[in-house]
């Protein structure tokens, strides 16, 4: 009777073993974005200056995120209600113009 529990804990304990022994997978680190406004320039982010809020705009009208423009949470704001404000006053397109 000894050998089939013996055997079941040899097995048990080899596949715990390999297990322990798989590499952990390595991440990148994740690079942060340089802030594409000047310092003194976040101050200054309008509804009607569209050239401004174009870059922070996807071809398909939508508002990027902040992890893929470089923007702080503060800036983020700014621009989100500044698009909102130019696509309500008609200065932006609420979506792309290609279908």
């Amino acid at each position: 009777m000894g050998q089939p529990n013996e055997r079941r804990t040899t097995v048990l304990k080899t596949f715990q073993q390999e297990i322990k022994m798989a590499k952990p997978e390595i991440r990148k680190p994740i690079k942060k974005k340089a802030n594409p406004l000047k310092p003194g320039e976040a101050a200054s982010i309008d509804y009607k200056d569209t050239a401004t809020l174009r870059k922070f705009i996807s071809d398909r009208g939508k508002i990027r995120a902040r992890r893929v423009t470089g923007v702080s949470v503060q800036e983020q704001r700014l621009i989100a209600k500044a698009v909102k404000n130019a696509r309500e006053m008609a200065l932006l397109p609420y979506t792309s113009s290609n279908r």
